[in-house]
């Protein structure tokens, strides 16, 4: 995939004047090393890497609001950095600038066991969070694959295995601290559970992926660690008895937790990398939380859901280390999935549809990817509509990149067309700007273009990405 073609490409140099502004204040935590910009240049995307002109580590949202004031005065693009672990091209710098690295700004600042609240810095990773707060009994559940930092899934809109019970960030950011466009510390919302007090900015800033401010703390709802989970796996004939037994089980209104779909080529990824021995067969994650009791009622439902369905297979993994091991695998399918095709990049789909055209979506793109010369395992967190299709492509090999890229354009047509979205969780980055046109409309684009300019009218954040201003 070539980068995206003038004027979004085109760099005006760093003056002399803002680097050695910023070097006045942040020293050795500014760097213009070839090999700092070039990590900070690059993500997931199946994009060449596009390096930022420099990088500053900060540590605080006044040393935040200073960068962006600076680059506010210079016209200076900037763009958010938290890990890397992007896969749209979101932490691209098109057109040149300073990357800002969160990473520093990784303190855990407040725990409130009693409101069932965290506080904490962008720079915080879900396994930090989670790590520093598992003595309170208390757990933070959304969970995408990578170890990605707070502020990152926040302004992606991230999801994981998770979600089906406990919801996305959206529902789960309480309130945020933001620098704005014009270098203004914002705080959207109070810890109180809800307010209809004015706009909702929060909701607004989650899933704008730094086009609208500089994310710097969150509050976020945690909640209780379940007295009992129980975790399951079962194997089946075809992916679509498999997705018909996770929609008759969302129809029953049985709260799993966890339902995760991995088809036979994910299976056969995931038993070379982690070494299991699973059946080569398209297969079903389900994870149970709850009381003893509540826990075995629920499994015994979606096993006999699952029977009827023509599972081959119902294997439970109630010990600690066995769930581990089986949910590690599930979060690194992704990289798993890499090793099918050495040396390619993953055009990585994340279509969501309404749980009732689920099956017919899947079983669809299977017979889009199985006419297709290159491999593309599907998994994903089918529960709540959401499936992933890793289009695995040699970069080098144009003819490759073309046919990835009509894959997914085909399975986000088809998304469209039953009423879902053409990104679930991964975000819009640059990759799906083409498609937001045809989800919305022009004039809900129009609209967003317009709160785009209100909060960043110099459009010097993230710019070239979610809306073209």
């Amino acid at each position: 995939m070539n980068a995206p073609a003038s004027p979004h490409n085109l760099r005006k140099p760093l003056s002399a004047e803002f680097i050695d502004a910023l070097r006045a204040v942040f020293g050795e935590r500014l760097s213009t090393a070839d090999a700092v910009r070039e990590q900070h240049g690059r993500d997931e995307s199946p994009y060449p890497p596009m390096p930022p002109d420099a990088v500053v580590f900060v540590k605080t949202t006044d040393e935040v609001a200073l960068v962006v004031s600076l680059c506010a005065c210079h016209r200076v693009p900037l763009i958010p950095y938290g890990v890397g672990s992007s896969l749209e091209g979101h932490l691209l710098a098109l057109q040149g600038g300073v990357s800002v690295d969160l990473s520093q700004m990784n303190r855990v600042l407040a725990i409130n066991p009693e409101d069932l609240t965290v506080t904490v810095q962008a720079g915080v990773t879900r396994k930090q969070l989670n790590q520093e707060i598992r003595d309170t009994g208390f757990f933070f559940p959304i969970d995408p694959g990578a170890d990605a930092t707070i502020g990152g899934m926040t302004a992606t809109g991230a999801s994981g295995t998770n979600a089906v019970r406990y919801g996305t960030m959206r529902e789960n950011v309480l309130a945020l601290q933001v620098v704005t466009g014009e270098g203004k510390i914002v705080r959207t919302a109070r810890r109180a559970k809800k307010s209809s007090a004015g706009y909702d900015l929060t909701r607004l800033f989650v899933g704008s992926e730094g086009t609208l401010g500089v994310i710097t703390e969150l509050t976020l709802r945690v909640y209780p660690q379940p007295e009992a989970v129980s975790a399951a796996s079962c194997s089946f004939p075809t992916v679509e008895d498999a997705v018909q037994t996770t929609i008759a089980t969302i129809q029953m209104g049985i709260p799993i937790a966890r339902c995760e779909l991995l088809d036979a080529l994910t299976v056969k990824a995931v038993n070379v990398r982690d070494k299991l021995g699973l059946p080569e067969m398209p297969l079903l994650l389900f994870e149970f939380h709850g009381s003893a009791a509540g826990v075995s009622e629920q499994a015994a439902m979606v096993e006999e859901i699952a029977r009827e369905h023509g599972a081959a297979a119902f294997e439970w993994a109630t010990r600690p280390e066995d769930r581990t091991r089986l949910w590690e695998a599930r979060h690194n399918a992704y990289f798993a999935c890499l090793q099918l095709k050495p040396g390619c990049r993953s055009f990585t789909t994340d279509v969501c549809v309404p749980i009732s055209r689920l099956a017919e979506c899947i079983a669809e793109t299977i017979r889009d990817t199985e006419q297709s010369s290159l491999p593309a395992p599907i998994l994903g967190h089918v529960g709540d509509g959401n499936f992933h299709c890793a289009i695995l492509a040699d970069p080098s090999k144009p003819e490759e990149l073309v046919e990835a890229e009509r894959l997914n354009e085909l399975i986000v047509a088809r998304a469209l067309a039953m009423d879902g979205t053409c990104t679930g969780e991964h975000g819009v980055g640059m990759h799906k700007m083409k498609f937001l046109r045809q989800e919305h409309g022009d004039d809900a684009l129009e609209l967003m273009a317009r709160i785009k300019r209100s909060f960043d009218p110099l459009d010097i954040l993230n710019p070239g990405k979610v809306v073209r201003v």
